[in-house]
């Protein structure tokens, strides 16, 4: 599993080779990355919910491999990448999902009808919601994991403003 992340990457990241020391732990990560990467959501907005996800929980690896990745894959500018450290954006319609990301981190998933209304009116269907959601948790869960193991950061360093 960890030559094929290398594969198709290039190289493997320290988070993976961390998350390989359970086989298990790598094949579920792994899967529901791929799994959600085929989803409704573009790269760019993904990548948008990681920085906000990653400022919120104050990890520092995740912050810096999703500015690199947001730079260099989704292109994203610097300004793009400060409002979704703030849980905002300059799009009009990724402000609406980077939100709702920030306030279900936030609340830790206890998110009213109005905030669900607001995402929805921003044009986002019921699995783009799911979808959010659920980049929510991967990307809380690789915080988590980074945090726990104190992974060596592997990519230019980003330092987080402040933990939640």
């Amino acid at each position: 599993m960890l030559a094929a992340v290398k594969q198709q990457l290039g190289v493997a990241p320290n988070l993976f080779r961390l998350i390989a020391n359970s086989p298990a732990a790598l094949e579920g990560y792994v899967g529901l990355s791929a799994a959600l990467n085929k989803g409704a959501l573009p790269a760019p907005t993904r990548e948008r919910i990681a920085l906000a996800v990653a400022e919120i929980n104050g990890c520092d690896y995740c912050l810096s491999a999703h500015t690199y990745l947001g730079k260099n894959i989704a292109k994203l500018d610097d300004a793009e990448i400060a409002a979704n450290r703030a849980g905002s954006s300059t799009d009009p319609r990724a402000d609406a999902a980077v939100r709702f990301a920030d306030k279900v981190v936030r609340q830790r998933g206890h998110v009213s009808e109005d905030d669900v209304g607001a995402v929805k009116a921003a044009g986002y269907d019921d699995a783009q919601v799911i979808e959010i959601v659920l980049h929510v948790a991967l990307n809380t869960l690789t915080n988590y994991v980074n945090e726990v193991a104190k992974t060596d950061i592997d990519f230019p360093v980003v330092t987080a403003r402040k933990a939640a």
